[in-house]
């Protein structure tokens, strides 16, 4: 083998740093990164400097506090042993596709056929897929504020954004009077619940008449030949709702929303196996069989080795259930310490709420400290200001909602409970009320 110092090195430093400029597409030049990940660097200069955080900004799970299921973890040893190493199809394992099959007419009550279900490295491409697929420039994507990303699939496709500001009386969901005028000419509609990232899922009747306005929209285009407006329905979290909450799927509330609904899915979230990068999308077969041809050029699948041990944990109820009895009880213990923590500070006279958790791993907090200033003698005027003061007083990592499209400075913030442990949030409780306690 031929190495690099027979040749000498070329230092290629100097030149590969270069100002972007007219050297990439405009959608490239236009893109700007994860708002989170900005957040985090703060976070890691801290850790650097030997301070202790309580990071509540990541949408993941730390291994120490959630792993995976034993299940899981014992068959990907076992596929990888077995060589399950080489490409999978492009549409996934056919074995995982009937997995998911028979899972979503088990837990969800809904039957489709297999050619309806496209096995993809995560959810997020399948929500780059559905996008896509669907999505022409020009074309106009609803979608409710706050809400994950959307902004920024919808620049990548050159389409026309329609936010819809969701307010806190309705936990920060959509209603078919805040969507329904938006209907008209648009492509498609994005919903996600339980919503990241509020914590918060949409009920029965509200969903419902949102499908019902969406069947009323597209039998009006079918009379006039125009093509329908889809729901793309991403329900990474469904299986994290909080006791007396119940999932619901537009399927099941309005039949005919088949043929126009796309659902984001996978283990990620439901069995805190983000970095197995196993998703899937399930919908009409004419849109996944596009989406498949679309995904397979971008050789978005999921390992096969991942896939293959996934067949046997949604194949096994019992382990599913076994694991999602302990991962719920420990998710919603550190929710309800969080909220109970908050109303505690609120009854004190603080300038926090809280919004009650309902599902996944996200609390929706307040905190309106706008005009109070710290004892340096700063105002605190943005949420940005308010978050940076809470990460260096009190050592805690919080997400403005401006990271989820959120236009303004209202205060709300959202606190992710996936990597930290319920004494990290005991701990770090007083810290804050001692900092709010500070402000002037």
């Amino acid at each position: 083998m031929t190495t690099a110092t027979q040749h000498g090195v070329i230092d290629c430093t100097p030149l590969a740093k270069q100002a972007s400029g007219v050297r990439v597409s405009k959608m490239a030049a236009g893109i700007i990164g994860s708002e989170i990940l900005k957040i985090a660097a703060d976070i890691r200069a801290l850790v650097r400097g030997g301070k202790k955080i309580c990071n509540l900004t990541v949408g993941d799970f730390d291994p120490k506090q959630f792993p995976i299921p034993a299940k899981l973890k014992a068959e990907i040893g076992k596929a990888l042993d077995r060589g399950e190493t080489n490409y999978p199809p492009s549409d996934g394992v056919l074995e995982l596709r009937q997995a998911v099959q028979r899972y979503y007419e088990r837990e969800l009550g809904l039957k489709y056929p297999v050619e309806s279900i496209l096995i993809c490295g995560g959810a997020r491409p399948v929500i780059y897929g559905t996008y896509r697929t669907l999505v022409d420039p020009g074309d106009r994507v609803v979608y409710p504020l706050p809400s994950w990303n959307n902004n920024h699939y919808i620049h990548q496709m050159g389409a026309a954004g329609v936010p819809v500001p969701c307010r806190p009386e309705d936990r920060f969901l959509p209603t078919l009077e805040s969507l329904r005028p938006t209907f008209a000419g648009a492509r498609m509609v994005c919903l996600n619940s339980p919503l990241n990232p509020t914590g918060t899922a949409i009920e029965p009747a509200v969903l419902k008449a949102i499908c019902e306005g969406i069947v009323a929209e597209n039998r009006r285009r079918e009379e006039k030949g125009e093509r329908p407006l889809f729901l793309m329905y991403d329900q990474v979290y469904w299986p994290l709702t909080v006791e007396g909450v119940k999932h619901v799927t537009p399927i099941e509330l309005v039949p005919e929303m088949v043929r126009f609904t796309v659902f984001v899915d996978g283990i990620s979230k439901a069995f805190a196996a983000t970095g197995a990068r196993v998703g899937w999308a399930v919908g009409p077969v004419d849109v996944i069989e596009k989406m498949s041809a679309i995904l397979g050029h971008v050789g978005a699948w999921a390992p096969r080795a991942e896939q293959v041990a996934t067949v046997a944990l949604l194949d096994d109820p019992a382990a599913c259930g076994e694991f999602a009895k302990v991962f719920m009880a420990g998710v919603t213990r550190r929710l309800e310490a969080l909220h109970s923590g908050f109303q505690k500070m609120k009854s004190a006279g603080r300038p926090v709420d809280s919004i009650p958790p309902m599902g996944g791993i996200y609390l929706t907090v307040r905190i309106n400290a706008f005009g109070k200033k710290t004892p340096a003698g700063a105002a605190l005027r943005t949420n940005e200001e308010i978050r940076k003061y809470i990460l260096e007083a009190a050592q805690i990592g919080i997400v403005p909602f401006q990271a989820f499209g959120a236009p303004d400075d209202s205060g709300w913030f959202r606190l992710s409970i996936g990597a930290v442990s319920e004494a990290d949030i005991a701990e770090a409780l007083p810290r804050l009320d001692a900092a709010l306690a500070a402000l002037a």
